[in-house]
């Protein structure tokens, strides 16, 4: 028998929802195992297709030997027309570079915060999201000692909205990294941290905010780590728990 929400759910991951039966659908799936175990299915097949259709970008060494034949033949011509063309070729080329380049880092970077929506979807629908449960950060950070090669630190959360809930160790591509899992009234946050080497290098340095999918979504690189915090909260409530976690670092 289909379940009610089964049509709903590749509407759920392309992030066309509303608010409200997005949030209806989130508290489905942590009491539904079918639902939850075809949300992970679609969920890797998703991601199998996106890195499909990278797999075959032209390689730096390509576009060498693409500048080398250019520069290689130049037209016959007297000199003022011959320096002219040169020109106008390199130009041509620098620009294309340029917005290969370009396009190159903002493909891997709409790559990388997609794959981010899609672990914070698998969290929420998995029905053991942490590995360390725990509302004590002096007890879920010194957890993670042994199993990422870095450290980090919690904010204190007395006085304010937020509620740790636990951690669990994740991985972005072929990098360790940390996932902590936040709650605010009804929402849960994911705030993944990484060390920024292994996955900012097509990433904007500083700090950027962005709607992914139906989510809210804050990256910033504080000494040597790259953050993200993500989930369905309002952008103010990202922007807050960004903010503590910048302070306690």
């Amino acid at each position: 028998m289909v379940d009610h929400w089964t049509p709903q759910l590749d509407t759920y991951l392309d992030g066309e929802l509303s608010a409200n039966e997005t949030r209806e659908l989130d508290a489905h799936l942590r009491t539904c195992p079918s639902c939850a175990a075809d949300v992970l299915s679609r969920l890797q097949l998703k991601r199998t297709i996106r890195s499909a259709g990278q797999r075959y970008s032209s390689s730096p060494e390509f576009r060498e030997r693409i500048r080398k034949s250019i520069a290689a033949k130049p037209r016959r011509s007297p000199v003022r027309m011959w320096l002219g063309a040169t020109a106008a070729v390199a130009l041509l080329l620098i620009a294309g570079l340029v917005t290969i380049s370009v396009r190159q880092q903002q493909l891997q970077r709409e790559h990388t915060f997609s794959e981010l929506a899609d672990l914070h979807v698998a969290t929420l629908a998995s029905a053991n999201p942490v590995d360390v449960l725990s509302t004590d950060r002096h007890t879920v950070k010194p957890w993670f000692q042994g199993k990422i090669p870095f450290t980090f630190n919690l904010p204190e959360l007395q006085n304010s909205e937020f509620t740790l809930v636990g951690g669990r160790v994740t991985y972005l591509g072929q990098a360790p990294g940390a996932e902590l899992i936040y709650q605010i009234r009804k929402h849960q946050i994911s705030v993944f941290i990484f060390q920024d080497h292994a996955v900012g290098r097509d990433l904007a340095s500083g700090s950027s905010s962005q709607k992914e999918l139906s989510f809210n979504l804050q990256s910033w690189t504080q000494d040597g780590l790259r953050y993200f915090v993500i989930g369905d909260a309002g952008s103010n409530d990202i922007h807050t728990l960004a903010d503590m976690l910048k302070k306690a670092s």
